[in-house]
């Protein structure tokens, strides 16, 4: 298991950025050494931690002072673009990911003190499989990937854990090892073959990250 984050800190507050590196993403799960929880039947929130739970408990509330920072700073018209994708009640029945290969963005939105209040990024490819038993995604390239379960929650919403991998890593950190790598999102299904993951009030810069994934074919 790796320790707290020290020299890569930096990096860590350019969360998800579309592949800075052409590093594959060939690295054991974030669960891979059998956390507690995984199949205990209160699901998802036996695996989370506290800090995790409560961001997903305070997500709406996060999302709206998101939108609001962002439109403060005249991002207004960049968030009515993406439509459907920031929109907090978009969220349709039946979330679940397909197992598959997804083109994937990222937006950022709203900013932990000065920074910018939107960014959008390129594309990058995403996969999501099988991983003993669970459904698991992972980002497949670049400098930072992640790498988490899906885990179900209810009709419109599943719930995304794991943590961030960075660089040339071939392990990644276990879930719950380091609060500046776990990453914790709401899955939700926004069209026909169109589905986001929510991450409220990530480690760094922003205060909502949204991931869009399509289907790759």
């Amino acid at each position: 298991m790796r320790g707290p984050l020290t020299a890569a800190m930096p990096i860590i507050g350019m969360l998800l950025l579309s592949g800075c590196s052409d590093v594959a993403a060939d690295v054991k799960g974030a669960f891979a050494s059998g956390n507690k929880g995984v199949n205990d039947p209160a699901g998802w929130r036996a695996m989370a931690t506290p800090r995790d739970r409560m961001r997903v408990r305070d997500w709406y509330g996060t999302w709206n002072a998101a939108l609001a920072d962002a439109r403060a700073k005249g991002f207004a018209a960049q968030i009515a673009a993406e439509g459907k994708l920031l929109d907090p009640q978009a969220a349709l029945m039946d979330p679940e990911l397909p197992m598959g290969t997804f083109r994937c963005r990222t937006v950022k939105i709203g900013a932990q003190g000065a920074g910018p209040g939107f960014i959008a990024y390129d594309w990058f490819d995403c996969q999501v499989g099988d991983e003993m038993g669970y459904v698991s995604m992972v980002k497949t390239r670049g400098s930072q990937r992640l790498n988490g379960r899906l885990f179900p929650d209810n009709a419109q919403r599943q719930i995304f854990l794991g943590t961030l991998v960075l660089g040339d890593e071939t392990m990644a950190l276990d879930y719950g090892s380091d609060q500046l790598r776990d990453m914790a999102g709401i899955v939700e299904r926004i069209g026909e073959r169109r589905w986001r993951i929510v991450f409220p009030r990530p480690a760094f810069e922003s205060l909502l990250d949204v991931i869009e994934l399509v289907p790759a074919e």
